[in-house]
């Protein structure tokens, strides 16, 4: 079956098509780096990634571009209480969001644009839409005129901007001296006095949140391209501002082939937020869990849906990692011939094909970690697992760490070894009181007990 990709505006999965035949130009827009990098982060990123991965795997060019909003009202304010330069927050933030991410094993971008090296298209794209009659200047910037095409209105939300004003993330502009219309929304804001600034035909200033995304898409891609994706809450104002605006200065539509956006983070049931107290950064989460585990259960949702970060859940996609880890690390120095791997393959294929299901193709990967060790399995789990799903450590990396491993058990074995006869012993007497208090303790060494029909086995985690 071919690639369906679920496209937003449409609301409907469509066979995948290409402006050029072989080639993928997709935009995702990155953060904003005020604080560092979180698990909605994680969420999206990860997400895009395996689609980034699977076309390519599939035999696409893809080129990607995802941007930095390195100059916004949140780093000013921070800039301003820290008594820093409003460029060090940023760089600070955008290095730790690579760092974070290549944990995490998500692929670099081919660009990485950022809206203050974009100054000059950015107050080129405003002129346009002036010269158009999109735009106007007000006493404190330029607004763009939802009027001028209200046509392009909610062609994602299929919402009115009243019904949907509530959910903006409280990122809508909000009624300024200048506007015409409470729904227009700022291109270009002058400058306050001591903020960063340019030079443009309006006066000082600094570029509106939305108009950066639409110059940097054009710029890299022209006035079309296939791919534009990012968070469920960015459709709107973010992404409808962006039709506005690069449809309307260019006269070229539809701007996008497909619109995609991945579901919310939640934890424990609720959206993660700080007010909430439920807020973790990555550099938080790996303490808990290692990042390529924490992978594992971000993709264990399909990317449309919103995801619940229970400890729980957490734990299992922690187990399954593991279990994965294992089979492949054992499958790499079996050195023997295994089972035919083709319906498993047919079924991952069939699974990404679908709206790039990652939780079908995990299901798949779980069914094969369960095979007999063979080099058969190794290359399976190499190509799926880790080239597509980004959910394997390199080769070395495995031997490195089974090295490390088998020294560390070395040193812990007589004492494991030990601690499970006086729990066999203590569970054939039948005190449980015991038993359990030598599981506790194995736990607390790191040993994970596993009991079989053979007797029970460990590993260190």
């Amino acid at each position: 079956m071919p690639l369906e990709v679920y496209d937003t505006k449409s609301r409907s999965k469509r066979e995948f098509k290409t402006l050029d035949d072989g080639k993928v130009r997709m935009y995702v827009c990155g953060i904003t780096p005020y604080s560092p990098s979180h698990l909605g982060h994680a969420r999206c990123y990860v997400a895009f990634d395996v689609v980034h991965r699977w076309l390519e795997s599939e035999g696409f060019e893809v080129d990607y571009v995802q941007n930095f909003t390195d100059i916004d009202d949140k780093i000013l304010d921070i800039s301003t209480s820290e008594g820093v330069d409003f460029r060090e927050v940023a760089n600070r933030n955008i290095e730790e969001y690579y760092e974070v991410m290549d944990k995490m094993n998500v692929l670099r971008a081919d660009h990485y644009p950022r809206v203050t090296e974009t100054i000059p298209e950015i107050i080129e794209m405003i002129g346009i839409l002036i010269g158009k009659g999109h735009a106007y200047l007000a006493d404190d910037g330029v607004y763009f005129e939802i009027d001028t095409a209200p046509e392009k209105f909610g062609l994602l939300t299929g919402q009115t901007l009243e019904m949907v004003r509530s959910g903006a993330g409280g990122r809508v502009e909000k009624t300024g001296s200048g506007k015409k219309d409470h729904r227009d929304f700022a291109l270009w804001k002058l400058a306050k006095p001591d903020e960063p600034s340019w030079e443009s035909p309006w006066g000082e200033g600094r570029p509106g949140w939305h108009i950066e995304c639409s110059a940097m898409s054009i710029k890299h891609f022209g006035a079309k391209f296939d791919i534009h994706g990012g968070g469920h809450d960015l459709r709107f104002p973010h992404h409808e501002a962006e039709i506005f605006q690069s449809e309307c200065s260019t006269g070229s539509e539809p701007v996008v082939g497909f619109w995609m956006h991945n579901g919310f983070v939640n934890v424990d049931g609720e959206k993660m937020s700080k007010s909430l107290g439920n807020f973790w950064t990555l550099s938080e989460a790996f303490e808990h869990h290692p990042p390529l585990a924490l992978r594992y259960a971000l993709l264990s949702v399909p990317y449309r849906n919103p995801i619940d970060l229970t400890p729980e859940f957490l734990d299992e996609a922690s187990s399954h990692y593991g279990r994965l880890l294992t089979a492949y690390s054992k499958s790499l120095i079996s050195g023997k011939s295994g089972i035919d791997l083709e319906s498993a393959s047919k079924r991952f294929t069939e699974a990404m094909d679908d709206d790039f299901n990652t939780r079908s193709a995990i299901i798949e990967v779980q069914g094969v970690v369960t095979a007999e060790p063979s080099e058969e399995v190794a290359s399976w789990l190499e190509e799926n697992a880790g080239r597509v799903l980004g959910l394997l450590p390199t080769r070395e990396e495995v031997a490195a760490a089974r090295e490390e491993a088998g020294s560390a058990r070395e040193k812990v074995a007589d004492v494991v070894d030990s601690l499970l006869a006086e729990r066999d012993a203590a569970r054939g007497g039948k005190d449980w009181s015991r038993a359990d208090e030598i599981r506790e303790e194995l736990s607390s060494m790191g040993v994970t007990v596993e009991d079989g029909p053979e007797g029970p086995t460990w590993r260190l985690d």
